[in-house]
């Protein structure tokens, strides 16, 4: 049994020790996001991203980060300044990785942050480019889970605001959750899918 248990430690160890360090600062940067710590958890992708230079994922999660931080911010130019570090870093990123449909739908939410704050002042112009922006995705990859629940968020939003139904877009919502589901990925921190979030927007969906 001590033998057994030292094996354990040992092979524990090899997959630890054998990390880059990559993998291993990625890993610490979600650890932090996931205690809440927003502000280091960027900083430590921002570093990331300057040794990672060939790398566009690095980039995406600095650029996610400012944007859903902006959704809560109440000050015009803390917002644009949010805004506009994280359009630096999709632009780096969309230079690594062209036609990228992570990229184009983080591009549509940077957008949808402006509109949350001002719709009178951001809505006319953004909107438009809204729906290019996912239905080049969607004709990209029309089964990414991400991209379909993004559009199905973007659809509603925009039928809350008119006055209309949600309804019609539940079935986009099911099928990013199907998808979801079952997709595979192999690349290293790629974005995953949040099935959670995805069920929490089916409920408001169908309320």
């Amino acid at each position: 049994m001590k033998k057994f248990i030292t094996l354990c430690l040992f092979v524990l160890s090899l997959g630890i020790f054998g990390q880059s360090p990559y993998e291993k600062g990625m890993q610490k940067a979600f650890s932090l996001w996931g205690e809440g710590k927003t502000t280091q958890a960027s900083q430590l992708f921002e570093r990331i991203s300057k040794v990672e230079k060939d790398n566009w994922i690095p980039n995406y999660y600095v650029a996610q980060l400012e944007i859903q931080s902006a959704f809560n911010t109440k000050d015009e130019a803390t917002l644009k300044a949010k805004l506009d570090k994280a359009q630096q870093y999709i632009d780096t990123a969309n230079s690594l990785s062209e036609n990228n449909p992570e990229l184009l739908i983080t591009q549509a939410l940077l957008h949808t942050a402006y509109i949350n704050f001002d719709g009178q002042k951001y809505g006319m112009t953004m909107s438009g480019k809204n729906s290019q922006l996912y239905k080049k995705a969607l004709e990209l990859a029309p089964d990414n889970p991400r991209v379909i629940l993004g559009y199905a968020e973007w659809n509603m939003g925009a039928a809350r605001f008119f006055g209309k139904s949600t309804k019609p877009y539940c079935d986009q919502v099911k099928k990013a959750i199907e998808v979801g589901k079952t997709e595979k990925l192999t690349e290293k921190f790629y974005p995953r899918f949040q099935v959670k979030r995805a069920e929490a927007v089916l409920k408001q969906c169908q309320g």
